[in-house]
């Protein structure tokens, strides 16, 4: 069965998770404790996503990510094309305020070779688009190629390789520039399981940063991931291995 995005957010997923999910990062609203050299950052979020059927392949989608954004959309998906389109609050921590957003995406050609998709974003408050995302993807069993355009800033290709099912082994690479930093970064990373609870990460870029992660299925739908990046380019004398820890519970509501 070909592996085909259902949404625009679909294009280019195998990868991203690969190289950038659960990995150490800095939070936008972090706790911070700080003794000599010990440095950590916490960061809590909860998403709870319900789909209630109105008609057959339309849904109604309620979501949130506290304390970050919450959002109602209506969605279709049917064997071509897959349409989403709804309105939001999203977080705005310069002026300390949630923004009205208006968010409409799609995707055509799912369930075939290749698929293509928009994703547009419109700031109610200020009158403006805030986001205009295109890409298309290559999608088989095996292999998942992406290319895409960020907010006609930045452009973006990925690629996923499942080298062993069995194992969840895979390897994944990034290539993205960025038109107005004229700067463009390679990412490389690979994954295997060694058992099928424990999945082992590890990801190296152009910009001298390596990290590795470690993830544990404890129960069903419980995740602990232990992520560690060093930066080889930092000069600062201070510089420490950024350690991170995080705990994943996945629960998914169907009303009907």
């Amino acid at each position: 069965m070909i592996n085909t995005p259902g949404e625009f957010y679909d294009i280019g997923k195998k990868a991203r998770d690969l190289l950038h999910k659960d990995y150490a990062h800095q939070p936008r609203v972090p706790i911070h404790f700080d003794y000599r050299s010990l440095k950590s950052n916490t960061d809590i979020s909860c998403r709870v996503k319900d789909i209630v059927p109105i008609v057959p392949e339309l849904s109604t989608l309620f979501s949130f990510v506290t304390p970050n954004s919450g959002k109602v959309e209506m969605e279709y998906l049917n064997g071509l094309a897959g349409i989403s389109g709804g309105i939001g609050l999203i977080q705005n921590d310069a002026l300390r305020r949630y923004d009205p957003i208006a968010n409409l995406s799609g995707v055509i050609g799912r369930g075939a070779l290749f698929s293509f998709g928009t994703d547009l974003a419109f700031d109610i408050s200020t009158g403006t688009f805030n986001k205009f995302n295109a890409g298309l993807s290559l999608n088989s069993d095996f292999v998942n190629a992406s290319l895409s355009l960020d907010s006609l800033d930045s452009l973006k290709a990925s690629c996923h390789c499942l080298v062993n099912p069995l194992t969840k082994t895979a390897i994944a690479a990034e290539l993205k520039h960025s038109f107005s930093g004229n700067d463009s970064a390679l990412v490389i990373g690979a994954q295997h399981a060694f058992t099928p609870s424990t999945l082992v990460k590890g990801r190296i870029s152009t910009h001298g940063k390596v990290g590795a992660l470690i993830r544990q299925g404890l129960w069903e739908r419980i995740f602990l991931s232990v992520s560690g990046e060093v930066d080889f380019t930092d000069t600062n004398p201070n510089a420490t291995l950024k350690i991170g820890l995080s705990l994943a519970v996945r629960l998914q509501m169907n009303i009907i």
